[in-house]
């Protein structure tokens, strides 16, 4: 049995340690918003917060989740009202969409990181983050449109 902190909520699972965090995100507890790329940790996708960190759940075991705190997207802000998740419908950032969730989780550390980031830190720190539609260009304007709001006082954890 794992215990962790689940977008708030304590949760509990049997389910064998090695198991990569993702699929016990998406297969047992039901949260669909962490997709599945390329199963490495290299394209993003399955991004999630543990202990308020960007982790490729992908390769995570569920062992290193024990006690800690995970958000998802889904607990980003439940009702998407987050500065990043306004500022992606706002800029039309998604295409597809299916890179998102995990575009959003790595920009939340960002600006936790570096609240006035740079077109520099904002390639940095995001370009683990693979967008098969190249919406880069938006994405990178929804980080300074969310950087400014966060910076003028709107709630963002």
């Amino acid at each position: 049995m794992t215990q962790f902190t689940l977008n708030g909520q304590s949760v509990t699972v049997d389910v064998a340690e090695d198991t990569p965090l993702l699929w016990v995100l998406r297969d047992v507890l039901g949260f669909k918003g962490t997709k599945f790329g390329c199963g490495i940790g290299a394209c993003g996708a399955c991004t999630v917060h543990l202990n308020g960190r960007a982790i490729r759940s992908c390769i995570i075991p569920l062992s290193d989740a024990k006690g800690g705190q995970i958000t998802t997207i889904e607990g980003l802000d439940p009702a998407g009202q987050h500065p990043l998740q306004k500022a992606w419908v706002e800029t039309q950032a998604p295409q597809c969409g299916y890179c998102q969730s995990g575009q959003i989780m790595q920009a939340a550390t960002l600006l936790k990181d570096f609240p006035n980031a740079s077109d520099a830190d904002i390639d940095a720190v995001m370009s683990g983050n693979l967008c098969r539609c190249m919406a880069y260009v938006r994405i990178r304007q929804a980080i300074k449109i969310a950087a400014a709001e966060i910076r003028n006082g709107a709630p963002h954890e």
